[in-house]
């Protein structure tokens, strides 16, 4: 019987030994830092814009690369996360937010070189749980059954842990910022990240529409996701109302110029408003692909790019779009303006730099 016991033990002993060694090998990608790769400009990358004179993308496993030459090299960031990151922005040259999958959120202080880890789907779901449980229990939410819902759906995001990403981020300033993503997450921050707070009940998205971008155009504040969904901030009112553009399809992007806002995504379409989204006009692209970026260049230029790797540039803020030439054309997730004459490209092959023809 002894000796049926001692190999009961060992077989069990076995089989225990590879699950741990499995989990003590485990590293989450939250707490994981990017790799050093050579190839980090030349792997995907999804976002990409300008800080000053600096040119800084963001993509998969956590890679950050900038460029101090107009996009001609490139240095790689240090960086805490090795998730992958969607999208950049920067509200002045040195300060700028990154955001991306595991619902992280970095910062930067100086230009792009190093960044900190100031959110991540951990504490983000935490943090709405918090949040909406104390404006519940002060009924500063409306009924007690729209309290009710909003908590139940805290919790639930909060379960979930890291699985839900941020797909945009936008700050006016060095303080005040939005961070936007699936399933109608978005949060506010009025002092550059420090501390965020929910605005999950301040749109008018009642089926949770996943936000994909989130700018200001004209001095007003869209949002734009799936379904043709376009919402605009009511600053009295403190919440993101819903416009109709008459175009159901999801879009991925919003810019545009102080005259006019562009929304843009699916299957070439793209649709224009000069009267802060009251009346929208669909937009000749001649394009049958997907419009996943756009990047405003000076007052009136607006250059748009495609998944197939195809360029558009107005000079009349939208109205007219005409096609540009590309030496290498490539899929394109995003595109931005340097200081001179030259667009950057971000995608899955990585990030190119092309000379702007004005002709």
């Amino acid at each position: 019987m002894r000796n049926l016991l001692m190999a009961a033990n060992l077989a069990a002993l076995a089989l225990a030994l590879p699950l741990a060694a499995s989990a003590a090998s485990f590293q989450d990608v939250l707490d994981t830092p990017a790799k050093e790769s050579a190839l980090a400009t030349k792997s995907l990358l999804n976002g990409v814009v300008s800080a000053g004179k600096r040119v800084v993308a963001v993509g998969q496993r956590g890679h950050i690369v900038y460029s101090d030459d107009e996009g001609k090299s490139w240095r790689q960031a240090g960086v805490p996360v090795s998730s992958d990151l969607l999208a950049v922005t920067f509200s002045s040259p040195q300060k700028g937010w990154v955001v991306g999958h595991d619902g992280v959120v970095l910062h930067t202080a100086d230009g792009g070189a190093t960044w900190v880890k100031q959110l991540d789907g951990r504490s983000a779901g935490k943090l709405m749980a918090s949040f909406y449980a104390k404006q519940a229990a002060t009924g500063e939410l409306g009924s007690p059954e729209q309290s009710a819902a909003l908590f139940d759906e805290a919790e639930r995001l909060a379960r979930q842990g890291a699985e839900n990403p941020f797909l945009d981020v936008w700050f006016a300033d060095d303080n005040t910022g939005f961070i936007v993503g699936a399933f109608n997450l978005i949060f506010r921050t009025g002092d550059g990240g420090k501390n965020w707070e929910p605005w999950f009940h301040r749109t008018e998205n009642p089926t949770r529409m996943h936000l994909y971008a989130v700018r200001q155009v004209g001095g007003a504040l869209y949002i734009s996701g799936e379904q043709g969904l376009v919402l605009k901030l009511d600053e009295a009112g403190n919440r993101f109302a819903a416009m109709d553009t008459g175009y159901k399809g999801t879009y991925f992007g919003v810019n545009g110029s102080k005259d006019a806002v562009v929304v843009f995504g699916l299957r070439g379409n793209a649709y224009r408003s000069i009267d802060g989204g009251k009346q929208w006009a669909k937009i000749e692209t001649g394009l049958q692909d997907g419009i996943t970026g756009a990047t405003s260049c000076g007052d009136n230029r607006l250059i748009l790019v495609s998944q197939s790797g195809r360029m558009l540039a107005s000079d009349d803020a939208g109205e007219h779009f005409r096609p540009v030439k590309l030496d290498q054309p490539g899929p394109a997730s995003a595109v931005a303006c340097t200081s001179g004459d030259v667009v950057v490209i971000a995608g899955p092959r990585g990030v190119r730099a092309h000379a702007f023809n004005n002709k």
